[in-house]
């Protein structure tokens, strides 16, 4: 039996960080707008699947689904005295880029096993307009072996904080729109991961449709 909240230090790692800096730099300067946010379970593992076209990304649905999100992060960050044992706190778990890596598979259902939510981008990479066109099946894989959830979240705006050339963010507005729960995949089959996979990919993509406000 598993977890049904990230462990307490976590929790107040991710609190003290939100309302001190991330959540009054994305009101302010963002002016972001939050819909759904009713949708999002206070308590329990689920995964939560993602279009994305920022860096900004990861920050941004974590703090709008107000719960801390466990996301992939390099493996070579974990090796980094005081910021790995950061990062670790905050969720993030190591993958081997450019490998099918089975340790990051296994890390993530061990952050669902432990009450985390665990972030996916759908498309697997950003997308230049934040529409996913080549959806992965990984979020529908984890959802199907761990039971839990998914919760389809879309980011409107994000892929204009960053213009090419430039390193200075752009005070741009953004929404994010959170879908209702999905169910899980009822078994690995490839064909039902395939399925719930593009049912993801269409929920974020008409939420998309609709634009930042």
């Amino acid at each position: 039996m598993g977890r049904s909240r990230e462990p307490f230090i976590s929790l107040a790692l991710y609190h003290a960080f939100k309302w001190s800096i991330v959540s009054p730099i994305l009101h302010a300067y963002f002016r972001v707008q939050i819909n759904g946010a009713e949708n999002v379970p206070h308590t329990g593992p689920l995964v939560v699947v993602s279009n994305h076209a920022s860096y900004f990304d990861p920050l941004i649905v974590s703090n709008c689904v107000r719960r801390p999100v466990a996301y992939m992060a390099k493996e070579e960050l974990f090796r980094v005295p005081v910021l790995a044992q950061a990062i670790k706190l905050y969720g993030a778990y190591p993958v081997s880029r450019g490998t099918a890596d089975r340790t990051a598979i296994r890390s993530a259902l061990e952050c669902l096993d432990n009450g985390w939510a665990v972030g996916v981008f759908l498309e697997g990479t950003r997308t230049p307009d934040g529409r996913i066109t080549d959806p992965k099946k990984g979020a529908a894989l984890l959802a199907a072996k761990a039971k839990v959830p998914l919760l389809p979240v879309c980011l409107s705006g994000t892929e204009k904080i960053l213009q090419s050339g430039s390193a200075i963010p752009r005070a741009v507005p953004i929404t994010v729109r959170i879908g209702n729960l999905i169910d899980a995949p009822s078994s690995t089959n490839k064909q039902e991961l395939e399925a719930l996979t593009q049912k993801c990919a269409a929920v974020i993509n008409e939420m998309h449709d609709l634009g930042a406000n």
